[in-house]
């Protein structure tokens, strides 16, 4: 059945690894956590099992551009599918729940961020949801690298669609080909938690964040990627040797280089361009149009080259990518393993390369410190934050100001990194939320029943001119939030946009709306009324216990980049708790061993490579070549010269080639 549905719908005769292992898991309708490498096919495990069961797959995902991309995917194969997402309007939210529950659809992707919402939940009743899929699943521990608080509401929902099965006495039932003695029956849906990278600890806090149930399973895969090679230099000279790795490439070659900075994308991109070398840059700061612009430009080679933080990448399925190359020390092994892993999902060969100095692991160091600032700091940027604003003690509660971070350090001579963290910190901990990209679109909800908005005589005409605007202009006020213009509401009502925003404000004030203002800068939102500054208090799971495992996924990262004596691969797969009982045999180290102290062995070494690489690819420059084989430019050099020279290539124009066999 499932062989067919693969064949029918994606052309496909046969399942990767563990693909087949991981949907017969769900149809049998075990709680399934599957570990599968970056490009290892992780949607098909899903996908195909929602066809096999029919009714709603309802997948959880962060990721906006991965939601878009697999549901055109769908679509075009004639399965109907839909997201939901930030930045959708009220009315686009509504129409596309009520087409899921009236049209028959498959698939259902939704952020983590709507999962609490009102609509959603009230929709969710007369939805028939066989399969709940959480996406980047190690996205719910506190444990891993990129820990986001939304994902631990997946519970709640677990909780409600058992009791809507419950209350409907429908239990869940497995396809008859798939039951069997240990099949579950009951009125649970089953669940299927889906990630690249997780360390033992990560993988047993998903499953308790998700209230796996027993005989829950995990299935993984071997994290090994024998197309994949990964390599650590060290370099004084960055940027030199990144010419060297980038020039002189092949038309449909194709890389990501990674840096810690936003402003060092723009300066990289800059710089290999003024080398010939066409690049583009990419951070999270960039506007929406902007980044998919820019996305969708490299995807289509125009340029082959992107500078980016950490904010690209994720559900990007570009298979062509040659070389990731990082020139500044990621954070954590779990970060650098997930970034890597973008380069070569063709299965062809690909390189993954660390340019390291000694700089990077102080600059790491220098970093935790200014993550974690001194709990008094904390509590002085709170008050200084209050005087910003002049917001009295006890008042203040959901008030939205807009934040302008370098004109707040400067008025209170502060570091701008500092106040940031200490921001981040005090948003963990719900003081406030500390909004960081701005919002083009000002958004509305009533907090208040539509009942009590008869009974508000406190309030004056123009507060009662501009309830009775928003009701007569939108739909759905009362369970999401619900994106306005201003302008619509002032041309009802006769207000000037001062007046209006003051009254909103206080509507805001005394919870009878919530009104968020659009923004052109980033957000500071009080979730508490103001406290006394001594009265702040940063929780020790907030501060030293992140604290601790943020410096030890540090050491692991130095140890990493440090440890000449061990195979890269074996040592990262070794931190991910999967031990290999080979060397890779192509990376720096591996290279280096079996090298050592043998002036002839490593000679023959390169040798074999360039003919190797002459062989595979045709006539060559010596650029290219250069780039082509990641050992010491000097030595390759060197030997390049000596197979000149004894006609062992043919060197003319600048191009390389192996002698004809009659020559």
């Amino acid at each position: 059945m499932i062989n067919s549905i693969l064949k029918q719908y994606w052309g496909y005769d046969d399942f990767r690894p563990l693909q087949s292992e991981i949907i017969r898991s769900v149809l049998e309708g075990h709680d399934t956590l599957g570990m599968m490498p970056t490009g290892g096919g992780k949607s098909i495990t899903f996908q195909v099992p929602a066809i096999a069961l029919g009714g709603l797959t309802l997948v959880i995902t962060p990721l906006i551009s991965l939601m878009k991309d697999q549901c055109d995917h769908l679509v075009e194969r004639g399965i109907k599918a839909a997201a939901v997402y930030m930045g959708m309007t009220h009315q686009e939210i509504l129409e596309t729940f009520e087409r899921v529950i009236s049209e028959d659809y498959r698939f259902l992707y939704i952020s983590p961020e709507r999962l609490e919402t009102r609509l959603f939940q009230a929709k969710l009743q007369y939805m028939d949801v066989r399969l709940l899929v959480v996406d980047e699943a190690h996205c719910i521990s506190q444990w891993g690298y990129d820990f986001r608080p939304p994902y631990l509401k997946i519970s709640n929902l677990r909780q409600l669609l058992y009791e809507i099965r419950e209350r409907n006495k429908k239990p869940w039932v497995p396809i008859k080909e798939f039951e069997t003695l240990d099949s579950v029956l009951s009125y649970h849906t089953p669940c299927l938690a889906l990630t690249a990278t997780a360390t033992p600890e990560v993988i047993k806090d998903i499953q308790d964040k998700l209230h796996f149930r027993e005989p829950a399973r995990v299935l993984k895969t071997s994290f090994e990627r024998p197309n994949l090679t990964y390599s650590v230099i060290y370099s004084e000279d960055k940027m030199g040797n990144l010419v060297r790795l980038l020039g002189n490439q092949d038309a449909d070659f194709s890389a990501i280089v990674y840096v810690r900075s936003r402003k060092k994308t723009a300066e990289v991109a800059e710089y290999l361009t003024s080398q010939g070398i066409p690049a583009d840059y990419y951070h999270a700061g960039l506007s929406a149009e902007t980044k998919q612009q820019r996305q969708e430009a490299w995807m289509a080679g125009k340029p082959a080259i992107i500078i980016a933080t950490n904010a690209f990448g994720m559900g990007i399925d570009k298979p062509n990518v040659r070389k990731v190359i990082h020139i500044d020390l990621p954070p954590s092994i779990e970060e650098y393993f997930q970034e890597a892993g973008r380069a070569g999902r063709d299965g062809l060969p690909a390189e993954a390369i660390l340019l390291v100095s000694d700089s990077d692991k102080l600059r790491l160091c220098r970093h935790l410190l200014e993550e974690y600032p001194e709990r008094d700091f904390i509590r002085h940027v709170y008050g200084r934050l209050a005087s910003f604003y002049q917001i009295a003690i006890a008042a203040g509660l959901y008030n939205i100001f807009e934040f302008d971070i370098f004109r707040f350090c400067s008025v209170y001579h502060l570091a701008v990194q500092q106040v940031h963290y200490a921001l981040k910190l005090l948003d963990q901990a719900e003081y406030i939320q500390y909004i960081e990209e701005p919002d083009r679109h000002s958004r509305l909800m009533f907090v208040t029943s539509r009942e009590s908005l008869y009974h508000l005589n406190q309030f004056d005409a123009e507060c009662q001119r501009i309830i009775q605007a928003v009701l007569r202009l939108y739909s759905g006020l009362f369970a999401d939030y619900v994106y306005i213009r201003e302008e619509e509401i002032m041309r009802v009502t006769g207000l000037d946009r001062n007046t209006l925003y003051e009254k909103l404000l206080l509507l805001s004030r005394f919870h009878v709306l919530h009104y968020i203002p659009a923004r052109q800068k980033p957000a500071i939102v009080y979730l508490t009324p103001r406290l006394e500054d001594q009265e702040i208090r940063i929780p020790y799971t907030i501060y030293e216990q992140r604290r601790a495992r943020q410096e030890r996924r540090i050491d692991a990262i130095i140890h990493y980049v440090e440890n000449n004596q061990e195979c890269r691969l074996v040592q990262l797969l070794d931190y991910f708790g999967e031990k290999l009982d080979h060397r890779c045999g192509h990376c720096d180290v591996c290279l280096s061993k079996d090298l050592k102290g043998n002036i002839h062995e490593e000679k023959a070494m390169i040798r074999s490579l360039i003919i190797a690489k002459i062989q595979a690819r045709g006539p060559i420059t010596p650029q290219q070549l250069y780039a082509q084989i990641n050992m010491n430019p000097e030595r390759v050099g060197q030997v390049l010269r000596e197979m000149v020279e004894f006609e062992e290539i043919i060197y003319s124009d600048n191009i390389l080639t192996l002698p004809s066999a009659d020559s």
